[in-house]
């Protein structure tokens, strides 16, 4: 009874601890190049990013930026900040997997696939096979 127990014990402190693993990308982001801060969050099991701030969030007019490279005419009117980039990653044995993310500097959508390393979020956006792709390193923003 006594090994049943700490089995029981050991089972539950392993199943806390992999839920914690696979919530630790949520929270707040900035980019390799300071422009822009994600929030990540989760929604049911699954993990989604949006634009929370930008660098530089107005056009020359001073009106609030568009997500004007999008390729869908109905689409370009959005305003960027809010914008969801990330969408639906599942968490997998350290990596989160089988996302998108947006890309409104050309306005394409790639695979995606990221993992976290020592408070950096590397973030791998891909067209096909993750060899041909690229990374970039994301920063928690406190």
């Amino acid at each position: 009874m006594k090994n049943l127990t700490l089995l029981m014990v050991f089972v539950f402190i392993s199943l806390n601890t992999f839920a914690q693993n696979a919530d630790a990308v949520v929270g707040k982001w900035i980019n390799k190049d300071k422009e822009a801060h994600i929030q990540i969050s989760k929604k049911g099991n699954k993990y989604f990013g949006k634009l929370v701030w930008l660098k530089n969030p107005t056009d020359d007019a001073g009106k609030a930026k568009k997500d004007i490279n999008n390729p869908k005419t109905e689409l370009q009117s959005r305003a960027l900040l809010g914008l969801e980039i990330l969408k639906n990653f599942s968490y997998n044995d350290g990596a989160w997997e089988n996302g998108t993310i947006y890309d409104p500097k050309s306005g394409k959508t790639y695979s995606c696939k990221m993992t976290l390393k020592d408070n950096k979020l590397n973030v791998r956006g891909f067209i096909g096979v993750s060899l041909l792709g690229r990374t970039d390193t994301w920063t928690r923003v406190n």
